[in-house]
């Protein structure tokens, strides 16, 4: 069973709601989606896990495959939600996309990593920032 679905029938067991921040989360993540499907990128998965992480979003944006960390704030009060995607972050994020791309057989394609941001006010998304390459495959697994 996926996570996802597991986490929906525990929660239809429990006869409770998910706590805030899934809750937070799954509508970062749909705002998400929604504005990458407006600028013209394909979805091609979402939640993908490997043993190493998860990528919250794969799409296509023409011959480039596009790994996409969603993160979802209620408040910038103290930084912005792509600072939260550390070197520690990244490099969990660049084994999970070769993971993913092994699931291909390793084909040759231009890939990238993107960073949405998604904030939240009065129970809706206010603001969903779009960051483009973020950052690069981390050493020392750069290919191509």
């Amino acid at each position: 069973m996926t996570g996802g679905l597991w986490e929906r029938l525990k929660t239809l067991l429990r006869g409770t709601s998910p706590p805030e921040h899934l809750r937070r989360g799954r509508a970062g993540e749909a705002a998400a989606r929604r504005h990458l499907r407006r600028v013209g990128l394909k979805v091609l998965t979402a939640n993908f896990r490997s043993l190493r992480g998860e990528i919250d979003l794969v799409c296509r944006d023409g011959d480039c495959l596009v790994f996409v960390e969603v993160k979802t704030r209620s408040s910038e009060a103290w930084t912005r939600p792509a600072a939260a995607v550390n070197a520690r972050k990244r490099r969990l994020l660049s084994l999970t996309a070769l993971d993913y791309l092994k699931r291909l057989d390793s084909p040759p394609v231009r890939i990238r990593f993107d960073i949405v941001e998604v904030l939240l006010a009065d129970g809706g998304v206010r603001e969903v920032r779009h960051l483009p390459n973020t950052f690069a495959l981390t050493a020392p697994f750069r290919y191509g």
